[in-house]
């Protein structure tokens, strides 16, 4: 999947955020494990001065243990409903659908080469058996026979990888920001991930300036 051609980009001219018009933003970040979306989750709450949901953070309840379904839905929502300016880190579509999509102002699908973030994952796995990082969520440590299993994060990446694609492109062919939707692809190796957040930079500064 590519970008629309330099030529359409040329005559439209699409703001980095959409937002709702007001100033607030609610971006939702998607992709699969690993490919970036904590990283730019904490540069997005720096400039905008917002809360960073870490939908990890909300599933996983020390030792692993499972936030059941309704409860995990509830918290979903009550940390979205709290401010009008807000980050969301995360999937799970399979438990949550649409519910953070539909109050997103802006969907941020990161969707780099698999052989470019994949490695990157495998560090930060090592970081974390090493203790050297934080794990995912507050007391849910790995172990290397973790790491290594079939439910591990590393194959849960390998065997992610096309599924989220598919589903992500589904999404973004007919709610992408060049035919007027809010989802916005950023794929590539880096540079484009680079370019947009000056533009988002810009953006910010103008807007504080104005």
């Amino acid at each position: 999947m590519s970008a629309p051609s330099t030529d359409h980009i040329s005559t439209v001219s699409i703001p980095a955020l959409r937002g709702d018009g007001y100033g607030n933003y609610r971006i939702h970040l998607v992709g699969n494990s690993g490919a970036g979306k904590s990283t730019l989750g904490a540069e997005l709450a720096r400039l905008l001065g917002a809360e960073l949901i870490s939908l990890d953070q909300v599933l996983w309840q020390p030792g692993w243990v499972v936030t059941p379904l309704p409860e995990f839905r509830a918290k979903v929502l009550a940390a979205i409903g709290q401010n009008k300016t807000w980050i969301v880190d995360g999937n799970y579509h399979t438990r949550l659908g649409t519910m953070v999509d539909d109050e997103a102002t802006d969907v941020i699908w990161l969707d780099p080469p698999l052989v470019l973030y994949f490695p990157r994952l495998f560090l930060r796995t090592v970081l974390r058996l090493l203790r050297i990082v934080p794990p995912c969520s507050p007391g849910c440590g790995e172990s290397f026979r973790d790491v290594c299993s079939s439910n591990g994060i590393l194959w849960w990446c390998l065997s992610q990888h096309w599924k989220v694609r598919k589903r992500q492109s589904e999404a973004y062919r007919t709610d992408n920001v060049w035919i007027g939707g809010k989802r916005r692809r950023i794929g590539g190796w880096g540079g484009e991930l680079k370019s947009w957040r000056s533009e988002v930079e810009e953006m910010l500064t103008v807007g504080n300036v104005e």
